[in-house]
């Protein structure tokens, strides 16, 4: 099995180099409206953004930062297949602006958006993002009632293209060897991701300050897991805002095809290194995947409990009959190309 890779070096309100209906999924991180480390893009794209921040206007800010936003949202909206879903990283903003201070819901105004595009809601998802100070208050300390509480999660919102669910073809391989295992369907599909924590990220590049201020990549896991849940071998996932490329490094190591779009070249550069161990890093995930599942079924028979089936491809019983023909890949070899990056997949060994 073959996939594909590219990074376009453009801006994502014009995502031009993408064609309608091409996209199966999507999974992004925005910039966050109203997190000061934005200000400067958000002004470059919009002047008045500033002018707003400068007056003390903090609500014509918000409101102006995600009328940019809405400009991807209405690209989304024309290259996602009917069916398709997005997956959004989204933080809210607390911030004082003319010395009043206040929560800025960027949870909700992305839904308002996605809503008036003709998507629908599905259920979202909550995790802990890192913070950089150990206090769990905010404004008079120990005091009431002036405190307010430190905002320490992340909403992964999920939105589908109109109300009617993707269809395949009966028994079609590429999406029953894309199933995950019963215990991590149980997990996964949590609202509250627990075992998912935030991390800080490492840009191997000189003279990075800027990028790695802009960078606020998620953890892999995030979307590794969003991939896995949302999309089947053999289909693209694009990530508008690209950044350090994780949604990327996460679609090569889950066997799907991706694009992305990124404003700073620079990021590419970044890039290739993450790519070289690709093909040792998909054997870590699949293999760390087949062992747990062996410890589930481990756990279950220890607790007396039998399962009904037995895998098709490992040498394993499973819960459930969909999950009897779990293929998962493995990379080969990668290929950069002057569109980008060729991969070959290889099923992964059972043992």
């Amino acid at each position: 099995m073959e996939t594909t890779h590219r990074v376009v070096v453009d801006d994502a309100r014009e995502l031009g180099a993408i064609d309608d209906d091409a996209v199966d999924l999507v999974v992004t991180s925005p910039p966050y409206p109203m997190i000061e480390m934005w200000d400067d893009l958000f002004t470059e794209l919009d002047p008045a953004i500033g002018d707003a921040l400068e007056a003390g206007d903090g609500a014509a800010a918000f409101e102006a930062m995600h009328a940019q936003l809405d400009r991807v949202w209405d690209e989304l909206e024309r290259v996602l297949v009917d069916g398709g879903i997005v997956c959004l990283n989204v933080g809210d903003a607390t911030r004082s602006v003319d010395g009043s201070f206040r929560v800025y819901p960027n949870h909700a105004r992305v839904t308002e958006s996605f809503e008036s595009r003709g998507f629908d809601p599905l259920p979202d998802v909550l995790w802990r993002k890192p913070t950089n100070s150990a206090a769990k208050f905010m404004g008079s300390g120990t005091l009431p009632p002036n405190a307010y509480v430190t905002l320490e999660h992340e909403y992964i919102l999920v939105f589908r293209k109109g109300s009617d669910r993707r269809s395949f073809e009966p028994r079609a391989d590429r999406r029953y060897e894309a199933a995950y295992f019963w215990e991590e369907r149980n997990t996964w599909f949590s609202d509250v991701w627990t075992d998912v924590k935030g991390e800080l990220q490492e840009l191997a590049y000189d003279d990075t300050d800027d990028l790695r201020e802009r960078s606020a990549a998620y953890p892999l896991e995030i979307p590794y897991r969003l991939i896995c849940m949302y999309s089947v071998y053999g289909d693209t996932v694009l990530d508008p805002f690209w950044g350090t490329g994780t949604t990327s490094l996460a679609a090569m190591c889950a066997g799907r095809d991706s694009v992305g779009y990124e404003l700073e070249e620079a990021f590419l550069e970044v890039f290739d290194e993450r790519v070289a161990a690709v093909p040792a890093l998909s054997r870590s995930i699949g293999d760390a995947r087949l062992e747990r599942h062996r410890e589930f079924v481990a756990q279950r028979r220890e607790d007396g409990e039998t399962l009904g089936y037995e895998a098709t491809h490992y040498e394993t019983p499973v819960m459930t009959k969909m999950e009897r023909e779990i293929r998962l890949r493995e990379v080969s070899s990668v290929t950069e190309s002057a569109d980008g990056y060729r991969l070959e997949h290889e099923p992964l060994a059972g043992e």
